[in-house]
C-alpha cells in the first residue's frame, strides 16, 4: 500500500493505517461494469491492478472512451464523478482488476484529519483535470496520427493487452482509421 501512494503523492504511515482500516478490496474479471451512469455511488475507488476505462454511450449506442486507468492509479474522483451521489459515467475493467473501494464520506473524514491525505486527494484532483486538458488538447489541435503516437507513449503495451475500439474511441478515431494508422506507422 505503501509503495501505492508514494507513486501517487507520499502519505505517512499512520494514514496508510487508517486508510486500510476503511479500504475493501474487490477483484473484478474482465469485461466487468462496476459503475453505472445515473447510479448510487458513494465509493472512492484504488486501482492497483489491471486496466480499466470510463465511458459513454453515443447516440447509437457504441462505447466511447473517456479515459484508460491502470495499476496504481485512483479512479476519477467521487467528487467529480457523481452529481447527487449518482455516477455521471460507467467504468468497465479491460482486463483483471485489483481494486481497493472506500467510502466516500469516510475518505473526505480523513482528509480532514490528515494533512497529507487531503494534499494526496488534491494531486488526485490536479492529476485528472491535467490529463482531460491534454485529452481535449490533442483532440483539437492534433493529427490522429499523432494521438496515437502519444497514447503509445503515455499508455505502453496497452495495443496489446486491450481491444483497438476501446482505443479509437478514446482517440476520436474509427476503428478501421487505428487499423490504417497502426500499419502506416509500422511502415515508418
Amino acid at each position: 500500500m505503501k509503495q501505492f501512494f508514494k507513486e501517487i503523492f507520499p502519505v505517512t504511515q499512520t494514514s496508510i493505517t487508517d486508510i486500510e482500516e476503511k479500504i475493501e478490496f474487490v477483484d473484478l474479471n474482465k469485461g466487468t461494469v462496476f459503475i453505472e451512469k445515473d447510479k448510487i455511488n458513494k465509493k472512492e475507488y484504488l486501482l492497483f491492478s489491471g486496466i480499466c476505462k470510463s465511458f459513454l454511450f453515443n447516440a447509437d449506442g457504441d462505447e466511447v472512451t473517456l479515459s484508460f486507468y491502470s495499476g496504481n492509479a485512483v479512479l476519477t474522483p467521487h467528487t467529480i464523478r457523481t452529481q447527487h451521489n449518482k455516477s455521471l459515467l460507467y467504468f468497465k475493467t479491460l482486463t483483471p482488476c485489483r481494486l481497493g473501494l472506500i467510502d466516500a464520506e469516510n475518505f473526505i473524514a480523513l482528509m480532514y484529519t490528515h494533512e497529507d491525505i487531503k494534499n494526496f486527494a488534491n494531486q488526485i484532483l490536479k492529476n485528472e483535470l491535467m490529463t482531460k486538458l491534454e485529452k481535449e488538447i490533442g483532440l483539437l489541435s492534433l493529427s490522429a496520427a499523432d494521438r496515437l503516437k502519444n497514447f503509445r507513449v503515455k499508455h505502453t503495451n496497452f495495443e496489446n493487452l486491450i481491444p483497438h475500439t476501446d482505443i479509437a474511441s478514446y482517440l476520436g478515431i474509427t476503428s478501421i482509421s487505428i487499423s490504417r494508422l497502426r500499419k502506416a506507422l509500422i511502415h515508418k
